[in-house]
């Protein structure tokens, strides 16, 4: 699922990932090439890009082969009874470095 810049307020879109039993969500832009992760592969935790197969880790946001290099931005997600409550901008704990700070 994709939740867009005009419903965060955030400057990029969001995808959240249920994965493993849990909520996950990066910026949906692959950091090597303007593409949807939304609209990858899941596999474990770890999302592929469709473009050119980078791979990103759902719980870090870490890059885990080339051609990315870079992090893709985590934020973090919450269940609060059956809501899912994303916060835009909050990286999760043990979030990977790089452009996470930006």
């Amino acid at each position: 699922m994709v939740v867009g810049r005009s419903q965060t307020g955030w400057t990029d879109d969001i995808a959240v990932f249920f994965s493993n039993g849990e909520y996950r969500a990066l910026d949906d832009t692959c950091t090597h090439e303007n593409a949807s992760l939304a609209e990858g592969w899941i596999e474990g935790d770890e999302v592929e890009c469709p473009i050119h197969s980078a791979k990103f880790s759902l719980c870090t946001g870490a890059a885990l082969c080339l051609p990315a290099t870079r992090p893709a931005r985590t934020h973090r997600v919450e269940l609060r009874g059956d809501e899912i409550w994303l916060h835009v901008g909050v990286p999760v704990e043990g979030a990977a470095s790089g452009d996470e700070a930006e």
